[in-house]
């Protein structure tokens, strides 16, 4: 496994690798690795010659007031964890490298970066888009993985890579969850022992609304108010939103009549949390 830290040194790698034919999967991360990161890697492990990573906290998608600080950087652990899934190469630049002096140019998809967390996380998707599309340029990948728990940032890389004419293929992850069905995530560290019991309940009521709907259940609004409830149950779960979207395009749905997605997002103490859950 390689470590290379340089944009030009990166780029080089990538275009001499896919000069010799070789076909390059990407899985780009802001480290502290997980579970969840790790069975990115595996599944795009497969689906290339080459495996790349990225390890990088992106400063352009966390808001004024954030946790960019204190996000966990855990560098030497996350290589140890990445070799034995088959890494090959792990691309780990730093801030002044990607966004050097003058940089002043940043990608808005602007219709699915609306609702949902683009109310609640003002230009956090514009941040996610750009480093995204100049990874993409950098690692030049024919594949790249994303994580479905993550469900409207996986739209938004869509609909760039559509818009944009990318040459890239696309894959969504299923999300992957604690025993409890918490899904996993780097910010449950941030959990104290009470709160990450409460925390198991975002699933549980996604299951209750899941099996509401397969018993029938079609209005939106009655799913919804289910979720919202049971949350509003614990006084110390702040709920931000719980919604159904098209799982498409991600327009609200009133009735569900194609397939959807319910997404939700809470705060329990000072940790924001969101979860997904498809329907139909």
């Amino acid at each position: 496994m390689r470590v290379i830290k340089t944009v030009s040194d990166m780029s080089a790698e990538a275009e001499r690798l896919r000069r010799e034919g070789k076909r390059i999967s990407f899985v780009p991360t802001m480290g502290n690795l997980h579970e969840g990161h790790l069975s990115l890697m595996r599944t795009a492990k497969p689906l290339a010659d080459v495996l790349v990573i990225s390890i990088f906290v992106n400063p352009l998608q966390f808001e004024p007031g954030s946790d960019f600080d204190a996000y966990p950087r855990t560098f030497q652990e996350d290589l140890e964890k990445c070799e034995p899934v088959g890494v090959d190469i792990v691309f780990a630049p730093v801030e002044s490298d990607l966004y050097p002096e003058g940089f002043q140019t940043t990608v808005e998809v602007k219709e699915v970066s609306k609702g949902l967390c683009g109310d609640f996380r003002p230009g956090h998707f514009k941040g996610v888009a750009t480093v995204v599309l100049k990874l993409f340029n950098i690692v030049k990948p024919h594949v790249a993985v994303f994580g479905e728990k993550d469900y409207q940032q996986l739209c938004v890389i869509r609909r760039m890579v559509k818009d944009l004419n990318l040459d890239i293929e696309i894959v969504g992850h299923p999300t992957v969850r604690e025993p409890d069905g918490l899904a996993m995530s780097s910010r449950n560290q941030y959990l104290s022992p009470d709160e990450r019991k409460r925390a198991a309940l975002l699933y549980k009521f996604l299951q209750e609304a899941k099996a509401l709907f397969d018993k029938g259940e079609r209005r939106a609004q009655r799913l919804t108010a289910m979720v919202q409830n049971g949350l509003a149950r614990d006084p110390r779960i702040s709920v931000e939103y719980v919604s159904i979207r098209d799982r498409d395009t991600l327009k609200p749905l009133d009735t569900l009549d194609r397939p959807a997605v319910m997404a939700l997002a809470v705060h329990i103490g000072k940790t924001r949390l969101i979860d997904n859950i498809f329907l139909g």
